[in-house]
């Protein structure tokens, strides 16, 4: 695919910007007009039911970030000091750190090669174990990456087996469905992050969802210092500053009023992509489960060769050159000096981890619901540029045997 150079031929591609819709000054416009600019008022309340009427949710509380969202999730079920707590490997830190938080302890899983996500079958050996030496998790944080479900009904299945919540960490995922039900409402919490880079964005901000209307009050509560029912400043609990400001949920309100055209646009970025490199067999996508609709919030690939190193790091310094900005997939935690103690379950408990492997091999492309046509083509060029170098040197290569 080579599509003509567009007008701005050497502009900054980047890999997830934000995509406003046209409202949000209107929102913000409102919430100055009233003075409400705090962390409090009408876009809040809006917000908060215009979010749980979309994913079916009881109820969703508007907080600072998605980390703080996973953070309040772990207390209210309770984690603390020297409790552990499951969590994938291949996320990013923002999914454990609220672990290490409250004083508790992440216990790592593989990948699963059919989802990339969380592997049940190491979930279930970690589970396993932990109840045969009377040291269950506290919880079990589960991760939909870039935007594609993880297996829930295995994980959710395995978890209700030995009685151990789950907190969905639905930050890339919003929109994405599992048998027609939305992410981040299959586990006792769910969180969704609003950061720039994801598909709705309020700036920075989060929300926790959940069926458990009495739990999201106590998370406003924790939220909001803590603050007692009292004419004084009086405080029985340790508390935080976690809300969202009211100027941010009206941005939010614009951002969710397109959330499905956003979706479409990510998901017409991937099928493009896809379409385009189908020629090299090497190159394969992050697969999307059966019954599953990912809002493929970024397009992921690795390649499946034996110099798939090589042919990363040429992509990359591709796009270096291109002003094309691109990531190498997740680092897996387990990996991470901060969390080198940890304990790490495989997928496969006699085989070398999956995560790791895909770390290694992979690579996230530009993939934002705004992206030009002629903007991905530069993108696809690059790519296609290396992949003919590299089976140039290869039938080089073979000639001269």
């Amino acid at each position: 695919m080579r599509c003509p150079l567009s007008a701005t031929a050497n502009a900054r591609i980047y890999l997830s910007p934000p995509h406003m819709s046209g409202q949000e000054q209107a929102y913000i416009g409102e919430a100055f007009a009233n003075n409400w600019i705090a962390p409090l008022g009408p876009h809040i309340n809006a917000f908060e039911s215009e979010i749980s009427d979309y994913v079916g949710s009881g109820g969703a509380a508007a907080v600072s970030s998605g980390t703080a969202a996973i953070h309040l999730a772990l207390r209210l079920l309770g984690v603390g000091e020297g409790d552990r707590v499951c969590c994938p490997s291949f996320t990013f830190i923002a999914s454990a750190n609220p672990i290490r938080y409250l004083g508790a302890e992440p216990v790592f899983i593989d990948s699963d090669p059919e989802s990339w996500n969380m592997s049940p079958a190491a979930l279930e050996r970690a589970l396993a174990l932990g109840a045969r030496f009377g040291q269950l998790p506290k919880a079990v944080i589960v991760v939909h990456l870039y935007g594609c479900m993880a297996n829930m009904k295995e994980i959710m299945s395995i978890c209700s087996r030995y009685g151990v919540p789950v907190v969905e960490d639905a930050a890339e995922s919003l929109g994405s469905t599992y048998e027609g039900r939305q992410s981040g409402t299959f586990g006792r919490f769910g969180i969704f992050s609003f950061n720039g880079n994801k598909i709705i964005t309020t700036s920075g901000g989060g929300m926790l969802v959940s069926d458990d209307t009495l739990a999201l009050e106590k998370a406003r509560f924790l939220a909001t210092q803590a603050r007692d029912d009292a004419p004084h400043y009086q405080h029985s609990q340790m508390g935080y500053n976690y809300r969202m400001s009211n100027v941010l949920a009206g941005i939010g309100r614009a951002q969710l009023a397109v959330l499905n055209e956003r979706v479409d646009a990510r998901r017409k970025v991937y099928h493009i992509y896809e379409e385009a490199l189908k020629p090299w067999e090497e190159i394969r996508f992050m697969p999307e489960l059966p019954g599953t609709r990912s809002n493929r919030w970024l397009t992921a690939l690795t390649i499946d060769s034996p110099h798939a190193e090589a042919v990363i790091k040429g992509i990359m310094a591709g796009m270096a050159s291109a002003n094309i900005e691109v990531r190498p997939l997740w680092k897996p935690l387990h990996m991470q000096p901060v969390f080198s103690d940890s304990a790490f379950y495989t997928h496969s408990a006699a085989g070398t981890a999956v995560c790791e492997d895909l770390y290694h091999r992979g690579i996230c492309l530009p993939s934002g619901s705004s992206l030009a046509l002629e903007d991905q083509g530069r993108v696809i060029d690059v790519i296609q540029d290396v992949m003919h170098q590299l089976s140039g040197i290869a039938a080089k290569a073979v000639n001269q045997r």
